[in-house]
């Protein structure tokens, strides 16, 4: 029972879909009366006898559209072949179809069945009074106008609705992602301010530490000024250890930032190269013992190469500084043929300096390495750091000289941005365009415009060619004789067409028993009213024409 329930369930909510909603069920309770009504006493004013089952089954076709389109396609076709009063619902399914039948293929299966169902009902209903020469292509043209056309412009106006709901989600997307964009980018932004931060301050505080440590242990202080030294210092230590942490949680909040967004990409390089020397003379002068070296011809640098390299030193040196101090340091920039070397280099720490300078804790964010090889990714190179075999540590970057990945990614980031916020280029808004739901229905109505016109023509000339197949003259009429074998008169006579002689068989003198006859409408003979026309009436029995009349009947 309960998968009966289910089922049942299931089914109503397939055919009535929702939501119904007050003003829903007053419109469909007021179209399915009027659509009733009106197949209903099309009925009346037909005489066929089924007012009533038309109209209820009108009324309850009209509900069910929506749920079961092709359905009530197929019925509403079946239901106005057999007769007229249904022609209003079947304009309305024509309509739904095409609008809720989402495969295109689909679609024209279910119009296909419902021109065959169409014609078939109409067949079967005046199968003695109609020529299939005739049937199929009125049929066909009648179908063509109230079914498809409306139809295909159901279509249009769905496909149409849908692009619009379709723009307006992606405008609100649009809107979105913008607002995201612009939250990446101060993300992005505080992320740049944190690395230089950590690069610039943090060199010149541990200049500020190892001049500090070098007073300290200087024999011509008094003890007061040792003690101002320490203090100052200790505030160095303390002003560093406060920058690592600002730059922490500044770094922390910017690892949303999406890849291939470099920190502080295509923004000229403040050091550069030529500033290598400025930081060598720093260290210098606070009493580190440096040796710079440039070798190989030098080469031009993009503004993101050229930043990197001198970064990278900075950072090295500050490394140097914090953890061996008092140890020989050198500095070298080698051009090789496609790339910049930045080496960094450090001996084993003097045990002297190192007790005399291990008083204070050294402070480390341990993010340094990490920015650098951030750093030499986005310009597509790379940093390779170690201890060496003589109880030292290296530092070498390798940059080329273009930085070709690092700006072919932000360009396309920046491409990537403006798509997002201009919309997409020219070509595709071309080809979006050339999709247009409009483009596809008004062909469809221009080829049913175009069987339709065919149609016509061929209608008027089948009209033509039967009247004359129907039409027999005067003077033929009165030259076969009765008594003539039914063979010669019939070489004689058209061929006959009883889609216009039909009405004329229930008119004139009896049938002579035993006979067949054939009707014509006469041509040529005198005048009567507009509603009536001559008819020659031909019998034949026993191969023989054994009667031939000619009457007036009502047309």
């Amino acid at each position: 029972m309960e998968a009966i329930a289910r089922a049942w369930h299931t089914a109503v909510r397939t055919a009535l879909p929702g939501p119904w909603r007050p003003r829903r069920v007053v419109g469909e309770a007021l179209g399915a009366l009027l659509m009733g009504g009106f197949a209903a006493l099309s009925e009346v004013l037909l005489d066929s006898g089924l007012a009533l089952s038309f109209g209820v089954a009108v009324a309850v076709l009209w509900v069910l559209r929506k749920g079961l389109p092709a359905t009530v396609l197929l019925v509403a076709a079946t239901l106005a072949g057999w007769s007229g009063g249904p022609m209003l619902l079947l304009i309305c399914a024509g309509w739904t179809a095409g609008a809720r039948i989402r495969r295109v293929w689909s679609l024209v299966a279910a119009f296909v069945v419902g021109w065959v169902l169409f014609t078939v009902s109409g067949v079967l209903k005046d199968v003695a009074s109609l020529s299939p020469k005739l049937v199929l292509p009125l049929s066909l043209g009648f179908f063509l106008v109230s079914a498809v056309l409306p139809a295909l412009y159901g279509r249009y106006r769905a496909q149409r609705r849908a692009l619009l709901d379709a723009l307006r989600e992606r405008n609100e997307q649009l809107v979105r992602e913008r607002v995201m964009v612009v939250h990446q980018a101060r993300l992005r932004e505080r992320h740049r301010i944190a690395q230089d931060m950590h690069d610039s301050l943090g060199h010149q505080l541990a200049l500020i530490s190892v001049h500090s440590g070098a007073l300290e242990v200087d024999r011509t202080l008094s003890d007061r000024q040792r003690e101002a030294v320490g203090v100052l210092r200790h505030a160095a230590v303390a002003a560093m250890r406060e920058l690592r942490e600002v730059v922490g949680v500044l770094h922390d909040e910017s690892t949303a930032s999406p890849p291939g967004t470099g920190t502080g990409a295509g923004t000229p390089a403040r050091g550069g190269v030529d500033g290598v020397g400025g930081l060598v003379e720093s260290s210098r002068a606070a009493g580190a013992e440096v040796a710079f070296g440039v070798e190989g011809e030098r080469r031009p640098l993009s503004a993101a190469v050229d930043h990197a390299a001198y970064r990278i030193v900075q950072e090295a040196l500050t490394n140097a500084h914090k953890h061996a101090p008092g140890a020989p340091i050198g500095v070298a920039l080698r051009y090789e043929p496609d790339a910049l070397v930045v080496e960094v280099t450090n001996t084993r720490t003097p045990e002297l300096v190192g007790a005399r300078s291990g008083a204070g804790t050294v402070v480390s964010g341990g993010q340094g390495l990490a920015g650098l090889r951030e750093r030499a990714r986005l310009v597509g190179g790379m940093v390779h750091a170690g201890p060496t075999p003589e109880q030292g540590f290296r530092l070498a970057a390798v940059l080329p000289y273009e930085g070709a990945e690092q700006e072919g990614t932000a360009a396309a980031a920046d491409g990537a941005e403006d798509w997002i916020l201009d919309g997409p280029p020219p070509a595709e808004e071309a080809g979006r365009r050339r999709r247009s739901p409009a483009t596809g229905c008004a062909v469809g109505v221009v080829a049913v415009a175009l069987v339709v016109l065919g149609l016509l023509v061929w209608g008027v000339i089948a009209v033509v060619r039967g009247t004359s197949d129907a039409m027999v003259q005067k003077p033929v009429f009165d030259r076969i004789g009765v008594g003539t074998a039914e063979a010669e008169v019939l070489s004689t006579l058209p061929r006959g067409n009883d889609f216009f002689t039909d009405t004329y068989k229930g008119a004139g003198p009896e049938v002579p028993p035993g006979a067949h006859c054939r009707w014509y409408v006469l041509g040529g003979a005198p005048g009567s009213g507009w509603d009536e026309e001559h008819v020659a009436r031909f019998c034949f029995r026993d191969g023989v024409l054994v009667d031939k009349q000619e009457y007036v009947a009502r047309g």
